[in-house]
């Protein structure tokens, strides 16, 4: 376990350096938005501000972190070393160390945190530290690069002009008029046989395929986010008790034992979701595998490492204590705030990256728990 640690951390360095070399990114001043490395179009800029629109940290002792003194410290500086091939503004200036304490043990990172950084405990604007935790993960699935009489569900990716600020045809419409369809027309990345498993791509906004070429040769890739059509997310779980169904976990499978109960309806049901998620195929190297998708900061997300937040709370990049128990798991340890979500709003709201393939999605299906942070700030 500890030589397969060193040779992804070991990746990992060198993955950020060399990163940071073909980008040349300035020392200190990166504040300003880095040029896109295979990252999302529009990279949203970096803040290093305590002010914050939805939050209010208040500072407090380290002794007041549950769990401080027993967490895995190294595990999780795999994220922050991923963390520095786009830091914040006020975290910049401390990656050389963080890279240079990548082989130490626990116990000199712990006395490092301790010297750098100082503790918030983050509350929402009226004072309230307790929020919700829920989960996210990597999907993995079959697909075929062309349609076949089983693979009838495409994956796009995004239309010619898309804006994400003007909304888009609505999942119906894609689906029923015949200018929404000659529009995507010759966009298709591949195409998958389950609607659900479609639908859950996309709501997860990212995932792995392996595609089926058309000579019989397989390969696995990574289908990124590039895009929505602006409409709003309505949640199927919240559509389905509307209708009196009332199981709806685990997603999806309960959902999928409905529509075969009820294949009439599928429409009807994949409809109550207006927004439609557009995607870019990418290829994975060795050291891509080992990761997750990259997260709204533009940098890959680390398994059990990466939560989402709204920004308007904690800043991408940001160092994050977690602390959460509940029926799914118990947390308490280190994350770094490196993604975002339409759902995730709230000072103490958090969506955990519990990483790829079935196991972290059975995990991800079952995190809806109580949820405290603190934020780790430079001094």
């Amino acid at each position: 376990m500890k030589s397969g640690f060193l040779a992804l951390l070991g990746a990992v360095i060198v993955a950020t350096l060399a990163g940071c070399a073909s980008r040349s990114l300035p020392p200190a001043d990166v504040g300003a938005p880095a040029p896109p490395v295979q990252a999302r179009p529009e990279l949203p800029p970096l803040t290093g501000s305590l002010a914050h629109p939805k939050s209010r940290w208040v500072p407090t002792a380290w002794s007041e972190l549950p769990g401080f003194s027993d967490d895995a410290l190294h595990e999780g500086w795999i994220a922050l070393v991923a963390n520095c091939a786009r830091p914040n503004a006020a975290f910049a200036p401390l990656c050389a160390e963080v890279r240079q304490l990548a082989l130490a043990d626990d116990g000199e990172q712990r006395a490092w945190m301790m010297q750098r950084l100082q503790p918030y405990r983050v509350e929402s604007l009226s004072g309230q530290s307790e929020g919700k935790l829920t989960s996210y993960f990597e999907p993995v699935f079959e697909a075929t690069r062309r349609p076949s009489a089983s693979n009838t569900v495409p994956l796009y990716a995004p239309p010619s002009g898309l804006d994400g600020r003007r909304p888009w045809y609505t999942r119906q419409e894609i689906d029923t008029l015949p200018e929404a369809q000659a529009a995507l027309r010759g966009r298709e990345i591949a195409w998958m046989a389950d609607p659900i498993d479609a639908l859950m791509l996309q709501i997860q906004g990212s995932g792995r395929l392996r595609i089926t070429e058309p000579d019989g040769t397989q390969r696995m890739v990574r289908v990124a986010f590039a895009g929505h059509n602006a409409q709003p997310y309505r949640s199927v779980n919240q559509w389905l008790l509307s209708q009196g169904v009332t199981r709806i976990n685990p997603w999806p499978d309960a959902t999928k034992e409905w529509v075969a109960q009820n294949p009439r309806r599928l429409s009807q049901l994949l409809w109550s979701n207006p927004r439609y998620v557009f995607f870019r195929e990418e290829a994975l190297t060795d050291v891509d595998a080992a990761f997750g998708p990259r997260g709204a900061q533009g940098v890959p997300l680390t398994a059990g490492r990466s939560i989402a937040v709204d920004r308007d709370s904690i800043p991408y990049g940001t160092l994050v204590w977690l602390a959460s128990s509940g029926p799914a798991v118990q947390l308490q340890k280190l994350v770094v705030a490196q993604d975002t979500g339409s759902a995730i709003v709230g000072a103490v709201r958090a969506d955990y990256f519990a990483g790829t393939g079935a196991d972290a999605g059975r995990l991800a299906s079952k995190v809806d728990q109580p949820l405290r942070l603190w934020a780790l700030w430079p001094k």
